[in-house]
């Protein structure tokens, strides 16, 4: 017998129609952010700063890892743009935001993931001014200019979502990590005091702790191995070591950090505004 029934059409995705802004976006949690919200049908805008930067001790992402990310997301069948900008740049983001408008004339979400967690590995007296101030400016300034920029355009439509990617540095304190702990608990006073202002226009602004994440080679990140070697700690044995710390005996993946952005960033989560999620393995609950 031949079966002639219609093949069923693809069920819709929960950002069908939406446009989002991913910064960081060249690899590590960023990637994985953009490749989720793909998945859910939104377009995207991925942006990443794409070159070094002076002082920061380890390779930032380069332009060949962001095209790989818009070209993975492409196969979604979403649109994706992308853009070269330093989060402490403002006019070089207000330039990103030019174009999200002209193209698609709106911004559903943000997603601030664009961060460094050196230069690092020293107590607070031996930290120099001019590290303290590079940690503040893009993990936590950085944040600030893309929400500046973009959630006027999200208020002005009364509907938008805010996701900044903290950590657990940003609930509780870190030995030889100061700027960072610093930052990162800026970061979730900046997302509590942005959700107060802009509650009354129904955009909503939260935060994901990461807790210690794989380096995922899919991913290309290398946040836990820079965390290792700030510490001195034996490249070979490092991951062992961070297992050991998490109560649930693992280390959290990329993809576990975008899954909670993504329901941060939909409509299942309408009604939730101001918080700070772990994703952390239980670290935070000792």
């Amino acid at each position: 017998m031949t079966d002639t029934a219609e093949p069923t059409a693809a069920a819709p995705g929960r950002l069908d129609g939406k446009v989002t802004v991913i910064t960081g976006a060249a690899r590590g949690v960023g990637r994985s952010c953009a490749l989720a919200f793909a998945a859910e049908g939104s377009d995207l805008m991925l942006v990443d700063v794409d070159g070094e930067v002076p002082g920061v001790p380890y390779p930032l992402s380069t332009v060949s890892q962001l095209d790989h990310t818009a070209e993975m997301c492409r196969r979604e069948g979403v649109e994706v743009l992308t853009a070269t900008a330093d989060v402490r740049d403002l006019s070089a983001l207000e330039e990103v935001r030019d174009v999200v408008l002209s193209r698609y004339g709106k911004v559903d979400a943000l997603i601030n993931s664009a961060g460094i967690v050196a230069p690092s590995g020293s107590p607070v007296h031996e930290t120099t001014e001019a590290e303290w101030e590079l940690l503040l400016n893009v993990d936590l300034s950085g944040a600030w200019r893309t929400t500046k920029l973009f959630a006027p355009l999200m208020a002005e439509r009364r509907s938008g979502s805010i996701v900044n990617i903290a950590s657990t540095a940003g609930l509780v304190g870190y030995r030889y990590f100061a700027g960072y702990v610093a930052a990162k608990h800026g970061l979730i006073g900046l997302t509590k005091a942005s959700a107060l202002d802009y509650a009354p226009m129904r955009v909503r602004v939260n935060a994901v702790c990461p807790g210690n994440i794989r380096d995922d080679p899919e991913m290309e990140g290398r946040m836990l191995s820079e965390v290792a070697r700030a510490l001195d700690l034996l490249a070979d044995g490092h991951q062992e070591l961070f297992t050991e710390q998490q109560p649930m005996n693992t280390l959290t993946d990329p993809a576990d950090v975008a899954a909670a952005a993504l329901w941060l960033a939909c409509d299942a989560s309408r009604h939730v505004t101001g918080t700070a999620i772990p994703v952390d393995a239980g670290y935070t609950v000792r």
